[in-house]
C-alpha cells in the first residue's frame, strides 16, 4: 500500500510542476487566428543552439510565462533550420538545401528565417492577430525579461513606442510581476 501511495504522490507532483506551453505550427496558428484572433509568439531556434535549449527549459517552462502566453498567445516553435515547409502570406517556405546528415548541427537556414530576418538564436517572432511580424526580440529572455515583450505587444503598447527614449521610459516604468 506504501508503494501505491509513494507512486500517487510522485505521479501527482510531475503532474502539478509539469508547465507546458501549448505549441503549435505556425500554419495552425495563422489558421487560428481567423477563429479566435490573437497575437503569436514563435520561438526561432536551432537544434544545436544552447541558449535557445536554456530559454526553453527556464522560461517557456516558467509557471508565470506559461499561462500568460497560453492565456494571450498563439506559442510555436519554429526550428530555423528544419526542413518543414510553410505555407505564409501565399508563399511556400522551405529549406532547399537541407542536409538531414546535419539534423542536430548547423544546417541551412530556412527561407522563413531568411524572410523574418533572423540573425541569432534564440529569436522570439511576436506577430499581430493578422501574422503580420511585430518585432523579433534577440537572444536568452529571464521570465521577467520576456514578460515586458509579451505584456507590451499583448497591450499593443508598442504602437506608442516610436523613440528610443519612449521605450527607455516604457522600461523604467514597468514592473515585472513574473518570478524568474
Amino acid at each position: 500500500m506504501k508503494k501505491i501511495w509513494l507512486l500517487l504522490a510522485v505521479f501527482v507532483t510531475v503532474f502539478t510542476n509539469a508547465q507546458e506551453i501549448n505549441w503549435v505550427t505556425f500554419e495552425e496558428a495563422l489558421a487560428l487566428q481567423k477563429k479566435a484572433p490573437k497575437k503569436i509568439m514563435m520561438d526561432v531556434y536551432t537544434n544545436w543552439c544552447g541558449p535557445c535549449k536554456i530559454l526553453d527549459k527556464n522560461t517557456f517552462h516558467n509557471k508565470d510565462v506559461v499561462d500568460y502566453v497560453n492565456e494571450n498567445y498563439y506559442a510555436v516553435k519554429f526550428n530555423a533550420e528544419g526542413n518543414e515547409q510553410v505555407n505564409y502570406k501565399e508563399k511556400i517556405f522551405s529549406n532547399p538545401n537541407y542536409n538531414p546528415a546535419n539534423a542536430n548541427r548547423r544546417n541551412s537556414a530556412h527561407e522563413l528565417s531568411r524572410y523574418f530576418q533572423i540573425q541569432a538564436y534564440p529569436t522570439i517572432v511576436f506577430l499581430d492577430e493578422k501574422g503580420d511580424v511585430i518585432a523579433p526580440i534577440k537572444g536568452y529572455q529571464t521570465p521577467p525579461q520576456l514578460e515586458l515583450y509579451l505584456k507590451m505587444f499583448r497591450e499593443d503598447k508598442h504602437k506608442e513606442i516610436d523613440t528610443q527614449e519612449k521605450f527607455n521610459v516604457y522600461y523604467k516604468a514597468f514592473k515585472p510581476e513574473f518570478k524568474g
